[in-house]
C-alpha cells in the first residue's frame, strides 16, 4: 500500500514538474516572440515611413547632398553621414586603445586587490546616463579645446563612453584562453609579456574585434551626450576642432518642429543609421562564428 502511494505521489510530482516546463516554455516563448515583434514593427515603421522620402528626395541627392535646408526643401545628409563616421572613428582611435590595455592589464598582470577596485569603477562607467557624459564634456572638455563644440570634443566623450564595452568584452576574452598558450610560451623560454602580447592577445583576437565592433554600435548610436558637445553644424566636416552634426543629433534636434517632407526626410534619416546598426550586427554575428569555429 505504502509502495502505490509512493508511486501515485511520484507520477503527481512528475506531472506537475511536466506542467510547470511547458508553462516556462510558452512563457519564454512569448518573451521571445514580443522582443522579434518589437524590431519587426520598428524596421516596418521605418521603411514605410522613410523609403518614400528618400524617393521624392531622390537616393542620390539624399544620400550624396551637402546641403540640409529644410526650409528650401533641400535634404542632404552627407554631412550628417560623415559626421557620423568621423566621430565614430575618433573615438576608436582615442577609446579602443586604452580600453585593450585596461583589459590587458585586469586580465594578466594587475593583482586581485587592484582587480576588485578597477572593475566596478569600470561598471560604474556603464551606467552613468548620457547626460551625464554630455555635461561633463560641455564643463570640462569643450573648454579646454577652446570653448566652442568640435570633432574631437565628441570624439574625446564617446571614447569614454565605449570603454566599459571595450574593457569588458576584452578582457572576457582573455580570460578565456586556454591556460596551455601561455604556460607553453613561458616553456619555451619567452617573458610574460611577451607571452602575453605574443600570444594571448592575438588567441583573442575575435573577441577583441567583436568588443571593437560593439564599440562603434556604442558610438554611432549616442545622441544625447554627443548633441552637447559636436556644436550640431549640419555642413561637411572641416576639421577636428570645428563643429560637425551626426545622423542621431539631426534626428533630435529638428523632429520636435518638423512636418511634411521635412519629417519624412528625419525618418529616412533614421533609416540610414537604421542601416549602419544592421551592418555593424552583421559583423558581430560573423566575428562570433569566426570565434566558435
Amino acid at each position: 500500500m505504502n509502495n502505490k502511494n509512493s508511486l501515485k505521489r511520484e507520477t503527481a510530482a512528475g506531472r506537475n514538474n511536466q506542467v510547470r516546463e511547458g508553462a516556462a516554455r510558452i512563457l519564454f516563448l512569448a518573451a521571445a516572440c514580443v522582443s522579434i515583434l518589437a524590431v519587426l514593427l520598428i524596421t516596418v515603421f521605418l521603411l514605410v515611413s522613410g523609403v518614400p522620402a528618400i524617393a521624392k528626395i531622390g537616393v542620390f541627392q539624399f544620400l550624396f547632398g551637402t546641403v540640409w535646408k529644410p526650409g528650401n526643401d533641400i535634404y542632404g545628409i552627407l554631412p550628417m553621414i560623415l559626421g557620423s563616421i568621423y566621430v565614430t572613428a575618433g573615438a576608436l582611435v582615442l577609446g579602443v586603445p586604452i580600453g585593450v590595455l585596461t583589459a590587458i592589464f585586469l586580465s594578466r598582470f594587475a593583482s586581485k586587490r587592484v582587480v576588485s577596485l578597477v572593475k566596478p569603477a569600470v561598471q560604474l562607467l556603464a551606467g552613468i546616463p548620457s547626460v551625464v557624459y554630455g555635461f561633463f564634456g560641455l564643463v570640462v572638455i569643450v573648454p579646454m579645446l577652446g570653448g566652442r563644440g568640435s570633432m574631437l570634443a565628441a570624439s574625446i566623450v564617446l571614447a569614454i563612453m565605449i570603454l566599459p564595452t571595450v574593457i569588458t568584452v576584452s578582457e572576457s576574452s582573455l580570460n578565456a584562453v586556454d591556460a596551455s598558450y601561455y604556460e607553453g610560451a613561458l616553456a619555451l623560454g619567452a617573458t610574460h609579456e611577451r607571452s602575453v602580447f605574443s600570444i594571448i592577445l592575438p588567441a583573442a583576437k575575435s573577441g577583441v574585434t567583436a568588443a571593437v565592433i560593439l564599440g562603434i554600435g556604442r558610438a554611432i548610436g549616442e545622441a544625447m551626450a554627443v548633441i552637447m558637445v559636436a556644436g550640431n553644424q549640419p555642413r561637411m566636416p572641416q576639421g577636428i576642432l570645428k563643429g560637425l552634426r551626426t545622423l542621431t543629433t539631426n534626428i533630435v534636434m529638428e523632429m520636435g518642429y518638423s512636418a511634411d517632407l521635412h519629417r519624412e526626410a528625419l525618418i529616412a534619416t533614421a533609416v540610414v543609421l537604421f542601416v549602419f546598426i544592421l551592418i555593424i550586427n552583421f559583423l558581430f554575428s560573423l566575428t562570433k562564428r569566426g570565434n566558435k569555429a
